[in-house]
């Protein structure tokens, strides 16, 4: 895999998506800086998600992946970051319960700092200046200079993705994650949804269980499953230049690794195989991901495996589907085939959010949430009649109480958007909206074993 490959090789091919800086000398600096910096992740924790994903690819668990569509570093908080990770866990016991396998619990956090753009430039009132790429790369205020790409921004992301990390870990290792706390996950806003109810009954029965194996001397102090949890972070690999910087051999085993997040994935608009942004990510050995959309064919995915995964080993591709409702069903199964064809080992997740993206008459991007549902669906149902596995789900989510995708439990209309609008970039799932998709897949599950067990 590593072939004529070094961590800068990239820089000999075309690449897309990227910034103009204009003090190249400033940049060469930041990046040498980085270069020095301790790794956010470790190659062992990457090598642990790999194998957990190889078990998805298998059919035996199921990959939650979910997030911010672009973090910022404005709203940086414990209390934004304690709140996702209460609502990821909810998501994930609700899953969990329903398919009887485990979930790999994967953030879209700790590194989610660049965003492709459509355009290059954005005009407002007959100003143009260029647009907003994410925080780690300029400022969303349409102003002159905050828009002009700022290497110094890298320091900051890194910052916030090790304070973020260690937050996390914390959370994840220390204690907050055990089963017994099952009830406190739910936070007070949710309290009075439909999917409150319907999670008081999980977690009834979760602790009703935890009794009776307390009781046969199996608890939280006797096995370290039911006090903690894996969690692991994941960002589209966008910016090279910090990704090389953060790129690491790994002292036990001589392989590189991207040491900026677990697990990387590759835009729908960089995947060339020519390009400099494939290039990058054949060479490191963490699991990656490929955005599949509409414009992706059987060829050119299978063209995109033989680079990035030539030896076959399960757990090192997952492809996160993008369609949109209305093409899953004309889309996907081709894609399905050729993979099936050729004997290739995947993880298959669906990404619901960025094939149902509309803008509203007031001007706001958003996300009709029974479109969200009708993609998670379809995917599922063209699967099953594959005889494959869907392996996943990957959204962009909070664990705030936003307005900016429209339905759900509480029916957010259009006319709700501009009362807690608050994403960066692209509309996200709220906390309500998250968990009752959950549920909601945890019902396709439960019907796809009662078929099963039909048959």
């Amino acid at each position: 895999m590593n072939a004529n490959w070094t961590p800068d090789s990239w820089r000999t091919k075309p690449i897309r998506q990227v910034p103009s800086y204009p003090d190249e000398e400033a940049l060469r600096e930041v990046e040498a800086r980085l270069a020095s910096f301790p790794p956010l992740v470790f190659a062992g924790e990457a090598r642990k998600l790999r194998r957990k994903l190889a078990r998805v690819a298998e059919g035996k668990g199921f990959l939650l992946q979910g997030g911010d569509c672009a973090e910022s570093f404005a709203e940086h908080s414990a209390d934004n970051i304690r709140d996702f990770f209460r609502v990821f866990l909810q998501m994930a016991v609700v899953l969990t319960y329903a398919s009887g396998q485990p979930v790999v619990k994967l953030g879209r956090i700790a590194g989610q700092f660049a965003k492709p753009r459509s355009d290059d430039f954005e005009t407002r009132d007959g100003v143009t200046l260029p647009s907003y790429r994410g925080d780690i790369i300029n400022s969303i205020e349409f102003d002159e200079e905050a828009r002009i790409p700022d290497p110094h921004r890298q320091l900051q992301a890194y910052r916030q993705s090790a304070a973020t990390l260690n937050l996390l870990r914390a959370f994840a290792q220390g204690g907050y994650a055990n089963l017994e706390h099952v009830h406190r996950w739910t936070l007070g806003f949710l309290r009075d949804t439909p999917m409150a109810g319907r999670y008081r009954e999980i977690a009834d029965r979760i602790t009703d269980t935890m009794r009776f194996m307390r009781a046969c001397g199996i608890n939280p102090d006797t096995a370290h499953q039911l006090r903690t949890t894996d969690f692991y972070t994941s960002h589209e690999a966008l910016l090279l230049g910090y990704e090389q910087a953060l790129t690491r051999i790994d002292s036990t085993s001589g392989d590189w690794y991207a040491t900026s997040g677990h697990f990387l994935w590759i835009g729908d608009r960089t995947r060339d195989p020519e390009g400099a942004h494939v290039e990058f990510l054949r060479g490191v050995q963490n699991p990656i991901g490929i955005k599949a959309g509409p414009s992706m064919t059987p060829d050119g995915l299978l063209k995109l495996i033989e680079i990035l995964n030539p030896e076959n080993d399960p757990g090192r591709l997952t492809i996160i589907t993008r369609f949109g409702a209305d093409k899953v069903a004309s889309g996907l199964p081709p894609l399905i085939r050729a993979v099936q064809r050729e004997g290739f080992k995947v993880v298959w997740s669906c990404d619901p959010m960025h094939g149902n993206t509309i803008k509203t008459d007031a001007g706001y991007k958003t996300r009709p949430f029974d479109r969200v549902l009708a993609e998670v669906r379809a995917f599922m149902q063209v699967h099953a009649a594959e005889g494959t596995h869907a392996g996943g789900i990957h959204i962009e989510m909070t664990g705030q109480n936003v307005t900016e995708c429209t339905g759900g439990a509480r029916a957010i209309a259009e006319s709700d958007l501009s009362d807690r609008y608050h994403t960066h970039c692209d509309p996200r799932l709220n906390a309500a909206q998250a968990l009752e998709l959950a549920f909601l897949i945890a019902g396709e599950m439960n019907h796809a074993d009662s078929r099963e067990a039909a048959e």
